[in-house]
């Protein structure tokens, strides 16, 4: 981390979290933030998933650029892979302020934002217009006051769709009321269906994954992967921010909301494991949760992802985070000699 980066960090830690994030998406819109220029890539960290091409398996999580307002820096920031959103059909506020808060002894992040979002016409403008580069995936949601919120998400995917590299479909947040329910296997059988037949609509038929939540049980993550495998989903992105509280102390502790950050690594990476055991190879995971080193993504990739994202490490590292682990992983690949996909699941039963 440079100086001028840590001294960034220290002075948005003396604001109010959300208006911190706020002024970082500022910053990076306005070209002050240094940023590598190109994602951090070899022939040993390339890789193809759900039928794209990353130049290293490194992503960032949703939530950051919620509304696509810093696609292209966030392109130049080394990632292989970036998602935004989450979008609904329609704009909404979220749930009321304060809903962000930073567990600086965990290194965690407790929010309930609850989809605040500028709606998914605005959202689609600007996938539109970003420049060429690494894959852009859309995170797809619901709006709170919705009558049908299964159909929200397929009418995202028609408003949206064609300009986003993959989909994302997130019926795991925490904060929006009810929304978890559609995990269980005939309703998220029956949304997964009218999402996959709203992306066939499509010109480009983008891949389309589903967020699944952190704190399901064994049986019901089986049953996920079961109803992933049958529809031919292109991948599931393992996890969503827990309501866990374990683990974590200070003041914010009981503050609502899902909790993210070096805290939910071990739960996080044991669903990965037993999604990448239950799945036995038909279709890819990309594992989140807790990562905040080279190590952290290792062992992610280890219990079975093939790719990961980051998110919540950066409140606490700043963006030269995700360069870094990306060579820390180049290196640490050529020293034990195997590739990507060797690695992927080798230590799956290390979870179990």
């Amino acid at each position: 981390m440079t100086l001028i980066e840590r001294a960034g960090l220290a002075l948005l830690h003396r604001l109010d979290p959300e208006r911190a994030h706020d002024l970082s998406i500022r910053a990076l819109a306005s070209g002050l933030v240094p940023l590598t220029g190109a994602p951090v890539t070899s022939q040993r960290l390339r890789l193809r998933l759900a039928g794209l091409d990353l130049p290293n398996p490194v992503g960032l999580a949703a939530g950051y650029d919620k509304n696509a307002r810093v696609i292209g820096p966030l392109m130049r920031a080394g990632f292989g892979f970036v998602e935004v959103g989450a979008a609904t059909p329609r704009p909404q506020p979220g749930n009321p302020k304060p809903r962000l808060f930073r567990l600086t002894g965990d290194q965690a992040i407790i929010n309930r934002f609850g989809f605040n979002n500028d709606g998914a016409e605005t959202i689609a403008a600007r996938l539109a217009a970003r420049p060429p580069g690494i894959p852009v995936g859309l995170n797809i949601g619901a709006n709170k006051d919705s009558a049908d919120r299964a159909a929200d998400f397929a009418r995202v995917v028609r408003m949206a769709g064609d300009h986003a590299d993959f989909l994302t479909v997130n019926v795991s947040s925490p904060n929006t009321e009810k929304l978890r329910e559609l995990q269980g296997a005939q309703a998220l059988t029956a949304l997964l269906q009218g999402v996959i037949e709203a992306r066939d609509s499509l010109a480009r038929r983008p891949p389309v994954l589903v967020k699944i939540a952190p704190d399901l049980s064994r049986a019901e993550i089986t049953q996920i992967a079961a109803v992933a495998c049958d529809l031919g989903l292109d991948g599931i992105i393992a996890t969503n921010t827990t309501l866990s509280r374990d683990g974590v102390s200070g003041p914010h502790v009981s503050q609502a909301g899902g909790l993210s950050g070096r805290p939910i690594f071990q739960r996080s990476t044991r669903v990965v494991a037993q999604l990448y055991r239950d799945t036995q190879g038909c279709l890819p995971i990309i594992g989140v949760g807790g990562i905040s080193s080279a190590e952290d993504a290792w062992q992610k990739l280890r219990a079975g992802a093939s790719a990961v994202q980051i998110y919540s490490a950066m409140i606490y590292q700043g963006l030269s985070l995700i360069p870094r682990i990306a060579h820390d992983l180049d290196r640490r690949l050529a020293v034990e000699g195997i590739t990507l996909g060797e690695l992927t699941g080798s230590g799956m039963a290390d979870w179990l």
